[in-house]
């Protein structure tokens, strides 16, 4: 069960802040199925098709974030991560829908094993699904085809990709 936006650590900040920017520290993950296809989550609130992320709370790691995110949005239990990306610079500064600006610092986890039945509606999603790369739904996430180009090349390089 997710925790609603105002008692998360990100929305109590957020109160106490006002409209200044903040960081954000969260995680994003990518799931495949042994075919190869990417599982996204269609987002409730501005529908595009999305990788499963978010935000990391008080007293958990960031490890712990993409596992409780991807529980949370696909009913999946992650049971091995390996972290493959950090995007952190300025240009990850984003105003979203609801005019709250944010520095987002976010850690990109390739899920290595998973178990349990995909839930494709949550309180935070209204579908998911695994698709073929090239056959991905719309509205898509710009983060989705950016984090995949970097796993590819963490996968060839062993290397973890900072941004």
């Amino acid at each position: 069960m997710s925790i609603s936006w105002a008692d998360s650590y990100v929305g109590q900040l957020r109160a106490l802040a006002g409209d200044r920017t903040l960081m954000f520290v969260g995680a994003r993950a990518v799931v495949r199925d042994s075919a190869g296809r990417i599982l996204l989550i269609q987002r409730s609130d501005n529908g595009q098709w999305a990788l499963p992320a978010g935000a990391m709370e008080l007293g958990e790691s960031i490890a712990d974030c993409a596992v409780r995110e991807v529980r949370e949005e696909t009913g999946l239990r992650a049971l091995r991560v390996s972290a493959f990306a950090l995007y952190t610079g300025p240009d990850r500064t984003h105003t979203n829908m609801y005019g709250h600006t944010y520095q987002i610092f976010t850690a990109a986890f390739r899920i290595d094993e998973w178990s349990g039945q995909l839930s494709r509606t949550t309180d935070e999603t209204t579908d998911a699904g695994f698709f073929r790369p090239g056959q991905f739904p719309g509205p898509l996430s710009a983060s989705v085809p950016e984090t995949l180009a970097d796993l590819a090349v963490f996968e060839q390089t062993n290397r973890l990709i900072l941004k």
